[in-house]
C-alpha cells in the first residue's frame, strides 16, 4: 500500500513493497504495483468513480493561488531531499519511486490517467521497427533504441466538452455550362472554328445557424514536448482513462501542467473552429460555397486534466540532441531524425552507376558490343540480377 508523508506542502507518497521493504512500481499492462526485487505484486484498488467533466466557468471565477515553483520530496527510503518541479519522479539517489500530493501544491488536480501499457520490452521493439524504416539515418540513430535511453513520462493535457451555436454568412455557388465558340490553326496554317462547353458559376448570398457538441477535445497542458510531434501520437484510447490516483506514477516521471486552462481553452476553439467551418459549408449547400464570417457562442463549457503516458528517448548526433516518442499505449512512435550525408552521397552514386550501366547496354547494343563492358559497370553495384539480365540478353545476341 502506499504511504504518505508528513510535511505539509511537501507530502508525497512513497510505495514500500509489503513483502521486502524495497519499493514497487506500477508494471505497464498489469495493473499492479510490482517490486522489481522480489517480484510481489499489489493490485492497485480502482478509485471506484467515474470519470467526471468539471464546469469550466466554476473553474475561472475561482482564486487559484499561485503553486510552489518546486516541491521537495523527501526519501522515504534514504532519507535524502529532492527538489523538483515533478509531480512525480524516483529519488535522484536510492531510485525510489515518489508521487506528490497534488492537493497540496494548488495545482487543478487530475480528473483522470490513462495508465501505461506498454512496457519497456515492447517500447524497445517499437523503437527498433522505427529505427529501421529510417532510411539514409546515421548509424547513431540506432543507440535511441537502447532500452535504458528512455523514460516513462506522464504529459499532461487538457480535454474540453461544449455546445456551439454559429451564426455564418457566406455564398452559394452554383455551376452551369456555357457553349463558347473559339478559333484554332491547324498544320497547315487553315483557320478552323470549334465550340466547348465552360463551366461558369452563380453565387448567391447565403446565411444561417449550425449547432455542434464537442466532445474531449484535446490539448497539450505542457510545452516541454514538441507540439507537433504530441500532436502526431494521437489517437489516444481516452474511453480507457481511469479515475485518478497517485498508484499509477509510481516509478514514472509526471510533468506539471505549464498551459493555463484559460490558455487550453483558447487553444481547443481554435482546433473547434474548422469543424464548425465544415458544417457551415454543408449547410450553404450548392456546388462550391465560401464562408465569410463566423460567429461562435459556447456552452456548457467542461474540462478535465489528464495524465497520458510516453516513453521518451534521446540521443546525440553532431552535438544536437533528437528526441523520440513512443505512446505508451498504441505504441506509436513519432520522433526527429537527422540524416546521414554519406549514406545519401552513396545513394547518390550508386544511382548515376546505375544509370552509367544502362546507358552503356544500351549503346552496345547498337554498336554491336559484347555485355562484357556492360559487366564492368553493373560490378560496382554488385547486383546479381543486372548481371543475369545481361547474360540472358547476351545469349540472345549469340
Amino acid at each position: 500500500m502506499a504511504e504518505l508523508t508528513d510535511g505539509g506542502p511537501a507530502a508525497h507518497h512513497s510505495y514500500p513493497c509489503e513483502q521486502c521493504g524495497a519499493n514497487v512500481e506500477f508494471a505497464a499492462g498489469t495493473g499492479t504495483l510490482t517490486c522489481p526485487y522480489c517480484g510481489h505484486a499489489q493490485d492497485v484498488t480502482p478509485v471506484g468513480e467515474a470519470v467526471r467533466e468539471h464546469d469550466f466557468a466554476a473553474l475561472a471565477a475561482r482564486q487559484r493561488p499561485a503553486p510552489p515553483a518546486t516541491q521537495e520530496y523527501r526519501c522515504g527510503t534514504c532519507g535524502a531531499i529532492t527538489t523538483s518541479d515533478h509531480l512525480s519522479q524516483k529519488c535522484g539517489f536510492c531510485g525510489s519511486p515518489m508521487v506528490a500530493e497534488v492537493e497540496a501544491l494548488g495545482l487543478v488536480e487530475p480528473e483522470a490517467v490513462l495508465p501505461f501499457g506498454v512496457d519497456r520490452a515492447s517500447m524497445q521493439g517499437a523503437l527498433q521497427k522505427w529505427v529501421r524504416s529510417r532510411w539514409f539515418a546515421p548509424s547513431a540513430l540506432k543507440k535511441v533504441v537502447s532500452a535504458e535511453q528512455a523514460h516513462g513520462v506522464y504529459l499532461p493535457h487538457w480535454t474540453f466538452d461544449a455546445q456551439t451555436r454559429s451564426d455564418y454568412t457566406g455564398q452559394r455557388g452554383e455551376h452551369y455550362w456555357v457553349t463558347e465558340t473559339y478559333t484554332t490553326t491547324d498544320s497547315e496554317g487553315r483557320s478552323q472554328t470549334q465550340t466547348r462547353q465552360v463551366q461558369k458559376t452563380r453565387w448567391y448570398p447565403a446565411s444561417g445557424t449550425v449547432a455542434r457538441a464537442f466532445d474531449d477535445v484535446l490539448v497539450a497542458g505542457t510545452r516541454r514536448v514538441m507540439p507537433e510531434h504530441l500532436a502526431k501520437l494521437s489517437p489516444w484510447p481516452l474511453e480507457q482513462a481511469a479515475s485518478y490516483q497517485p498508484d499509477y506514477l509510481a516509478g514514472y516521471e509526471t510533468l506539471r501542467y505549464d498551459v493555463e486552462p484559460e490558455a487550453g481553452l483558447d487553444v481547443a476553439k481554435q482546433e473547434m473552429a474548422p469543424v464548425i467551418e465544415n458544417d457551415c459549408e454543408r449547410d450553404i449547400g450548392g456546388d462550391v460555397q465560401r464562408v465569410h464570417h463566423v460567429a461562435t457562442s459556447y456552452s456548457e463549457v467542461t474540462y478535465k486534466l489528464l495524465l497520458l503516458p510516453v516513453w521518451i528517448a534521446t540521443y546525440l548526433y553532431g552535438g544536437k540532441p533528437f528526441q523520440v516518442l513512443v505512446n505508451a499505449r498504441t505504441a506509436e512512435v513519432v520522433g526527429q531524425r537527422p540524416w546521414s550525408a554519406w549514406k545519401i552521397t552513396f545513394a547518390v552514386l550508386a544511382a548515376l552507376v546505375l544509370v552509367g550501366a544502362i546507358v552503356w547496354a544500351v549503346v552496345a547494343s547498337q554498336d554491336g558490343g559484347t555485355a562484357s563492358g556492360v559487366y564492368s559497370g553493373l560490378s560496382l553495384l554488385g547486383d546479381p540480377v543486372a548481371r543475369e539480365s545481361v547474360d540472358l540478353y547476351a545469349g540472345s545476341r549469340g
